[in-house]
């Protein structure tokens, strides 16, 4: 296989993106090629500690704001302006690749970075997303913009039972397109002893990261409960903010740290992002998924994995977190094909 220099790009809603490029990124390594991290704030920060030695370029995220009441219709606004910094990002990239030399591109959910002079990859599993009004618009629009790349990768199985749902699986994909299974920072483990009731992970936008934060930690403190909390936060410091204090809260932890403390937890309260769902999956955890309000993905996603038994759920404004622990014992994930990530297809 010939070695090539690799821009791999995550969008920036949320860590989530940047999270599942962690076994793309290693998997580039394993094979040999030349990895450059393209990224800004919270997602680049999170790649340069899970890859101290690679290269960065900062290509400028897009800075998507939630309002307090979750509104889709807001949602709808941004990602109109989100179709509008799609073309900088397309226009800005032009430098990057002539600067750094760059033979393909791998970009997760950034439809913009794609590039006629080397092979363009998306990896996306939104190929129908779910909006609030003009949904068959939106899916043709992704079309399009998928239409650009010259392959477009799926973090999902072929066929039933699957994570996605209707998100990739809602009908045929004509583009070139690949199931590449589901992507994990983290691998497997056998089952530990359990130390805490409850490990909180926060993340995306704000102001909903710190209003979900506020009613996940007014609940434990009134509990008996031992639990950590993860706030999401990996550019500011890290470290124990309560040593002495039956919950453990950090703005970030490594991916070893991370791993130990999804072992040691009973259940996990969470966002309802993809990419978190992949992660539950991969390790076989319990969970009770909240989705960011007005987020529409997310609000299926929780929908659909609950109907399906996965994982229990419950809305922001109704955070009920002892009533969540008692259901979510109920719900059992399916059997999912976990295999290792094999990209030697990429040529």
């Amino acid at each position: 296989m010939i070695k090539k220099n690799i821009l791999v790009c995550p969008l920036d809603w949320g860590l989530g993106h940047a999270t599942r490029c962690v076994p793309v990124i290693n998997d580039l390594l394993r094979l040999g090629h030349h990895v450059i991290i393209g990224a800004d704030k919270n997602p680049l920060a999170f790649l340069k500690q899970e890859f101290p030695t690679l290269p960065t370029v900062t290509i400028l995220g897009y800075d998507v704001t939630y309002d307090e009441q979750g509104s889709s219709f807001k949602l709808f606004c941004e990602s109109v302006r989100f179709y509008n910094f799609i073309k900088k990002e397309h226009q800005f990239l032009a430098q990057i690749l002539e600067e750094n030399k760059v033979d393909v591109i791998i970009s997760d959910n950034r439809y913009g970075l794609w590039s006629k002079k080397v092979k363009s990859i998306l990896i996306t599993h939104q190929l129908y997303v779910k909006t609030p009004i003009g949904r068959q618009i939106a899916h043709k629009k992704i079309e399009q913009l998928v239409g650009n790349f010259d392959e477009c990768w799926i973090p999902d199985v072929e066929g039933k039972p699957n994570l996605s749902g209707d998100l990739a699986h809602l009908k045929p994909f004509n583009h070139p397109h690949r199931f590449i299974g589901l992507l994990s920072r983290f691998v497997q483990q056998e089952e530990a002893e359990k130390e805490y009731d409850v490990l909180a992970i926060l993340s995306g936008p704000e102001p909903q990261r710190t209003m979900f934060e506020k009613q996940v930690v007014e609940q434990l403190e009134n509990s008996d409960l031992k639990a950590v909390v993860v706030r999401g936060l990996p550019d500011e410091a890290t470290g124990d903010r309560r040593q002495e204090s039956a919950i453990r809260i950090f703005n970030h932890l490594s991916t070893e740290e991370f791993l130990e403390y999804f072992q040691k937890s009973k259940i996990v309260v969470c966002r309802a992002g993809y990419s978190s769902i992949m992660d539950l999956t991969t390790l076989g955890k319990k969970a009770i998924l909240v989705p960011t309000p007005g987020q529409t993905e997310q609000e299926y996603l929780a929908e659909y994995h609950m109907a399906q038994g996965n994982f229990y759920s419950q809305k922001q404004a109704d955070f009920d977190l002892e009533k969540g622990l008692i259901e979510a014992v109920k719900y059992a994930t399916h059997s999912i094909p976990i295999e290792s990530l094999g990209i030697e297809f990429l040529h």
